[in-house]
């Protein structure tokens, strides 16, 4: 029997269960720091019910709680030397000891005047005689309890649980206690977090079956299993065996731990976290519910009538151990073969694997060492390892299961021939539905790492498929139920809005605004609209086609209503596309005219700052002083970038944001420079645009009382738009009205009328077009024009 089993071995759950311990008392130290009258409501509710216990039992539960808690660990302890486990025992006495001492440091450091808040939410009548807030004998039996561990022990597990309810209990109900709810939830997790991680540190006694005894269980009377021998591969689920019976023939065993289940918790956990259900493989931690699925997808693909090793035997070894034996098939792999493989094995690929798709059952785990050649001539191709798929399927699953086929083809036979073959049999109509699901996020693990290889491979095969599409034109298909973008417009509109609402409370908006002139105020409003035009205009400059200028202004008024929900950068972008699209313009020319206006405008943006900057500076009576954070943020920004420039990755991840967009832009730019009323337009337009936004700025300004030359106003909005193009909030909302009254107040505005300004500048041009752009939304829909 040839086996290696490590006699110490690091549990993954182990880590999980520290770092969620950790998460939870973060997460109770700040509700009891912010929510300091909530908490003490929660608890005078929990010790008010405590008192309504009968006095006659709470001298036999106060007696009774801190006795058992005595018993029980001197009971453990006995059991483990019964058993032969002292280095077991030392470990928890060990760790039992620091977590004491370490709920004393922190009682000491709760006692400090920083902690003060903290302090009295965690002791219900602090007298200032030095109330300790944790109880460290409570956290060091804790953690001596997660050292010796009680899973598959459910007697002792109740007995140590019913004792800490009885020791809660009479803490609560002592007539003069201290001891709150909060205090003992934060001590049980205090010591439930150090015990976790020390096992974790330090390693558990291996509980695994060895080889032999994984034989002894397998051998009946009519097979007996004579040899085994161990297969070390990548995986860390299972262990891998490979037996031999008297009879001479072979079995694939592999067997389930239930700590090896537990090993890639966090990969499991974030993919379940950030994908949708249907597209994150559901993987079950208990070993039970992971060997039963693994039985049930044989025998589902074998009635598909489709080959896969038979199903030989499913037993426990051991309280947490399961092993399957399968039937042990010769052939080559197809990641074994010494060529590419051929048109023929190719196709009895995809003929499998559709015969199965066509019984409702998804394979999801189809890479090339999961495809066996047992032969030669029809039906030779067997799948292995069906375990991680889906019965009745559903349409996603079995697209995503053809998805993944279709990128572990192109790796190994290109993306040509694996785009020539799947057209041959899916079909054009098939594989419309096929492309938007080719993402990295919806492959499986190897692939997404050999793709990361080959990173030509994807584009390539997306380009190759979508040039057979009818339209050329693929509607996304949203995978991720989190995205990073969205993780980050939300942070970044919560700390906009705290930096807004801030700045609100300096400020009484209702006397300022109410003392706005009427025919300035008029005036900005007028100008508001004006940068509709100048957006309109803009884009229709560079679009060749001929577009209706009505529907491209409601266009750009509808874009008030998108902004209201999207980064300012991307959703106006997605509505122009579309509105181009609809309008008849190939997508290659929408994509193009869009990507010149946002190059022109970007352009311009650069030279008037640059111009307006120059003349501010030279003027030595209305020179800007920016704040000293603002040159701190830019020598961050700047450094940032040299860091990204110094790097080959970033400088690839800057050349693969910038060329795309360039690439497009300069072929469209020469075919509208060779028709110069065009060009006019689409350059005046977007003068129009930014030299509007400026004048209503400063006729916001004025329509306040306030006073600025033209040209700081114009680097204040023209610094402040860029910044808020930047932050990943809904039209830059909160970073540009910070951005903007910090730069107004620099020109030497009043701090009061320089946020007035911004927030009537903000109202007539971002708040109040909304209604005007869900009308014009609704307008062009219902007339087919978005």
């Amino acid at each position: 029997m040839q086996d290696h089993l490590e006699p110490r071995v690091r549990i993954p759950a182990d880590l999980l269960r520290c770092i969620i311990a950790c998460i939870e008392i973060g997460l109770l130290v700040g509700l009891v720091s912010l929510a300091g009258d909530t908490a003490h409501g929660v608890e005078l509710t929990a010790v008010g019910a405590s008192h309504f216990l009968p006095r006659v039992l709470l001298p036999v539960v106060g007696f009774a709680a801190p006795a058992t808690l005595m018993i029980l660990p001197v009971a453990l302890a006995g059991r483990l030397l019964f058993h032969r486990q002292p280095r077991r025992l030392a470990e928890a006495v060990l760790t039992g000891a620091i977590t004491v001492a370490v709920a004393a440091l922190a009682n000491v450091l709760l006692r400090q005047p920083g902690a003060a808040v903290l302090y009295h939410a965690l002791v219900t009548r602090p007298s200032g005689l030095g109330q300790r807030p944790l109880d460290g004998l409570l956290a060091g039996l804790a953690a001596y309890i997660t050292i010796i561990g009680l899973s598959g022990r459910p007697r002792w597990r109740t007995a140590f649980w019913l004792a800490i309810g009885f020791y809660g209990l009479a803490s609560l109900g002592r007539p003069h206690t201290h001891t709150t709810l909060f205090s003992l939830a934060i001590t049980l997790l205090l010591g439930s977090a150090i015990g976790s991680g020390f096992r974790y540190a330090a390693g558990s006694v291996s509980e695994r079956p060895s080889a032999a005894e994984i034989a002894t269980a397998l051998s009946t009377a009519d097979t007996q299993v004579v040899s085994m021998r161990r297969i070390w591969d990548a995986g860390t689920e299972t262990r891998s065996y490979a037996a031999t019976t008297r009879d001479g023939s072979r079995l694939d065993v592999t067997v389930f731990d239930r700590d090896q289940q537990a090993a890639d918790a966090f990969y499991r956990l974030y993919r379940r976290v950030r994908l949708k259900t249907q597209v994150s493989r559901s993987a079950p931690l208990t070993v039970e519910r992971a060997v039963e699925r693994r039985a049930l997808l044989t025998y589902a693909v074998e009635d598909a009538g489709v080959k896969t090793p038979r199903l030989r035997a499913l037993i426990k070894v051991g309280p947490e151990a399961a092993v399957l034996a399968n039937e042990h098939h010769a052939g080559t792999t197809l990641a074994e073969l010494p060529g590419e493989p051929t048109i023929a094995q190719l196709s009895q690929i995809w003929d499998t694997v559709l015969r199965l798709h066509a019984h409702r059952v998804a394979h999801r785990a189809l890479t090339a060492d999961r495809i066996l050649f047992t032969g030669g001539g029809a039906g030779a191709v067997m799948l292995l390892d069906p375990g991680s798929g889906d019965v009745a399927a559903s349409d996603l699953q079995l697209r995503l299961d053809l998805t993944q086929l279709l990128a572990e083809l192109a790796l190994i036979v290109g993306p040509g021939r694996a785009a020539d073959l799947a057209l041959e049999k899916v079909g054009d109509a098939e594989l419309v539905t096929l492309l938007p699901l080719l993402q990295p996020v919806a492959l499986h693990r190897s692939t997404r790492a050999a793709l990361r290889r080959h990173k030509d491979v994807l584009p390539a095969l997306r380009k190759r498929l979508t040039a057979s599409v009818p339209d050329g034109e693929v509607a996304p298909v949203q995978l991720e139920r989190i995205r990073l973008r969205s993780l980050l417009t939300l942070v970044g509109g919560l700390v906009a809005g705290y930096a807004l609402v801030v700045q609100l409370g300096k400020v009484n908006l209702a006397q300022l605004l109410g003392h706005a002139d009427l025919r300035w105020t008029l005036v900005a409003l007028a100008l508001s609209a004006a940068t509709y035009v100048g957006a309109a205009w803009s884009l229709s400059g560079f679009v060749l086609e001929r577009l209706r200028f009505a529907r491209t202004l409601l266009a750009q008024v509808a874009g008030s209503f998108v902004t209201l929900v999207t980064p300012a950068a991307v959703g106006g972008v997605a509505l122009n596309i579309r509105y181009l699209r609809q309008a008849e313009v190939a997508p290659a020319d929408a994509a193009a005219s869009i990507a010149v206006s946002q190059v022109i405008a970007f352009g311009l943006h650069m030279t008037l700052l640059v111009i307006f900057a120059a003349v501010t500076g030279a003027s030595q009576r209305h020179s800007l002083h920016p704040p000293t954070w603002l040159y701190i943020a830019l020598a961050v920004l700047a450094a940032g970038i040299l860091v990204l420039l110094a790097f080959p990755a970033g400088r690839r991840v800057i050349q693969s944001r910038l060329a795309p967009a360039i690439s497009r832009a300069v072929p469209r730019l020469l075919d509208v420079a060779q028709r110069p009323a065009k060009l006019a337009e689409g350059i005046g337009g977007a003068l129009l645009l930014t030299a509007a936004y400026i004048l209503c700025l400063a006729a916001c300004v004025r329509a306040l009382g306030g006073s600025a030359p033209i040209a700081s106003i114009a680097v204040v909005y023209l610094t402040g738009s860029a910044l808020g193009s930047v932050v990943p909030t809904p039209g830059g909302l909160g970073a540009v009205e910070v951005a903007l009254s910090a730069g107004l107040t620099a020109a030497h505005l009043p701090a009061a009328t320089a946020l007035s300004s911004v927030l009537l500048f903000r109202t007539l041009t971002f708040w109040l077009p909304v209604p005007a752009g869900w009308a014009s939304m609704n307008y062009l829909q219902r007339h087919g024009a978005l």
